[in-house]
């Protein structure tokens, strides 16, 4: 570690022990100030670490915290560290934590590891040697270093407002996943003849496989092997379709339709079969999804799952979209917006739709899909 970026964090965090009296929140109060600082993060880029102190050990038989233990905890974390940065329960008698704000620079293990020691040496060490043991900490750094697949710890700690969602959801969700499950075998079974139609005429048109196989992002970024009726020619390169991920999340549109107006997908992409045109014109390819809904990996409704490339072009806030919800084969951006909107539009429809989801949603976007394949004019 170099001394003088310790020194900087050291001064940052509070460099000099002070005893100071201040507010501690409860936990409602406490979670709230973190999602709203995780919102303004995402937007600005910049940093934030919650320090998490499990203090459940430190509980009586009562189920209760020693008054005197409790105060000794707080009055420290209020003293170690600076008077703008938010001390409270983030699990009431659970878990302690303080939120750590406009940190600047510094690698996120260096950070990390500076604001655990400060727990150590300025908060742990006024409890007795007994007591002090029984606390650990863990301490999060917002935002990551850019992974795929977001770990159920970071999950829950640093998306309450989400992880609360889902709580209170849980029973429509059931129906949910009910749905996804029943809807896409009756769709398998009655749809079997034109399947095995479209699956020999690919055989007959082109040398290759039946399906396109392509690793995707799921809920999370957890990857998964998303499945297409293929469409275009074996060994395609990809970076076509990484210039256009480029620009079209920059906001750059590719070309314009017949009445002028920006579209925003590869236009005369040369690698596509003659089959190929017809089967995404009219989004046939999509069908051997419903596999990938019966196995859970996504939903009937939902937004489209990222390719890996895509996610590492993300801003902080566009992430969302692969956190709120299951990807789908179908949904708001899907029968709304298509290939007519701009990527951060495809993005606030996403994050429209998640807050807004109910069953019934659902519902009327699965009505609404067809009407949006016979229109045509967004499809890819």
């Amino acid at each position: 570690m170099s001394s003088s970026l310790a020194q900087s964090l050291g001064r940052a965090l509070g460099g000099s022990e002070r005893s100071r009296r201040g507010a501690v929140l409860s936990e409602e109060a406490f979670q709230h100030v973190l999602v709203l600082e995780r919102k303004r993060s995402e937007r600005s880029g910049n940093s934030f670490v919650v320090a998490c102190l499990d203090v459940s050990r430190l509980r009586g038989e009562t189920g209760q915290i020693d008054p005197v233990v409790r105060d000794t905890l707080f009055s420290s974390l209020l003293g170690a560290f600076r008077e703008t940065d938010v001390v409270g329960w983030y699990s009431e008698n659970r878990i302690a934590s303080v939120l750590l704000t406009e940190l600047g620079g510094g690698s996120c293990d260096l950070v990390r590891e500076t604001v655990r020691r400060k727990v150590d040496e300025f908060v742990l060490c006024r409890l007795p040697s007994e007591l002090s043991g029984r606390v650990s900490v863990a301490v999060y750094y917002f935002p990551e270093e850019q992974v795929a697949e977001l770990p159920e710890e970071i999950q829950e700690v640093l998306y309450p407002d989400l992880a609360g969602r889902r709580r209170a959801r849980r029973a429509a969700m059931g129906v949910k996943r009910v749905l996804d499950v029943s809807g896409s075998l009756a769709m398998l079974l009655i749809l079997s003849p034109l399947l095995l139609l479209i699956a020999a005429l690919i055989k007959l048109t082109s040398p290759g496989p039946v399906f396109f196989r392509q690793q995707r992002l799921g809920q999370f970024g957890r990857p998964f092997q998303f499945l297409k009726f293929r469409s275009m020619a074996i060994d395609c390169d990809s970076s076509l379709h990484e210039r256009y991920i480029e620009g079209f999340i920059g906001g750059k549109s590719p070309g314009r339709s017949k009445g002028g107006k920006p579209i925003f997908k590869i236009v005369e992409d040369p690698r596509v079969t003659p089959l190929g045109r017809i089967l995404r014109k009219t989004s046939l390819d999509e069908l051997p999804q419903l596999l990938n809904v019966l196995r859970g990996e996504m939903s009937l409704v939902g937004p489209r799952p990222p390719i890996p490339y895509e996610l590492k072009r993300y801003d902080l806030w566009h992430r969302r979209r692969i956190l709120e919800v299951k990807p789908g084969i179908t949904g708001f951006w899907q029968v709304r917006g298509r290939s007519r909107t701009t990527f951060d539009e495809m993005v606030r429809m996403d994050l429209h739709y998640a807050r807004n989801w109910s069953v019934w949603l659902d519902l009327r976007l699965l009505l609404e899909t067809p009407l949006a394949v016979a229109r045509g004019d967004g499809a890819c």
